[in-house]
């Protein structure tokens, strides 16, 4: 995993938008975005039982993985949003990037994952996915309770939004 400031130039989403701005996983964490780095299955297996996460499935984001719908999936990735429940993911292949809304700046934060890497993005935090260069990636998806995956669009009613509010006072107090 490799963590810094998105330059908000634009061109190609998948491309690394480098700043040269670096965040430290202490920074991610203030915010509420949690990571480890395991090269097999036990040490996600614990963490799954820590964080009583029951449920998991697999995601292949890639044109033959998700064939027909592949660009409009893409593209709805990559809008700015939030879930009411974590987003686990532990990479299993491929590599892309996590986009994390800073808080209270307000800016983005770009992480850079790969195999190993398992990251934990709140509930309540603004964000949005996008594959790399690559064009490819498998990830493994861990619930708490049954699989789901609702996006909440940023808007002004998700500002407002009990989840969205919990998190920013969350925030605040760590």
């Amino acid at each position: 995993m490799r963590a810094y400031y998105f330059d908000n130039v634009e061109g190609d989403q998948r491309l690394a938008h480098d700043s040269g701005r670096e965040v430290t996983a202490e920074q991610l964490q203030k915010i509420g975005v949690l990571y480890w780095y395991h090269d097999n299955l036990d040490g996600v297996n614990e963490i799954a039982r820590q964080r009583e996460y029951k449920n998991r499935d697999e995601i292949n984001v890639t044109k033959a993985g998700l064939g027909d719908v592949y660009e409009a999936k893409i593209k709805g990735f990559f809008e700015e949003h939030l879930h009411h429940d974590e987003e686990i993911r532990y990479i299993r292949s491929g590599s892309g990037f996590f986009d994390v809304r800073e808080q209270p700046k307000d800016e983005w934060i770009r992480i850079h994952v790969t195999p190993g890497d398992l990251i934990v993005i709140p509930e309540g935090i603004y964000h949005r996915f996008t594959l790399d260069e690559n064009n490819a990636i498998v990830a493994m998806r861990l619930f708490k309770d049954e699989p789901k995956w609702i996006p909440h669009n940023r808007s002004a009613q998700t500002d407002e939004h009990p989840i969205r509010q919990a998190y920013i006072k969350n925030i605040a107090v760590s």
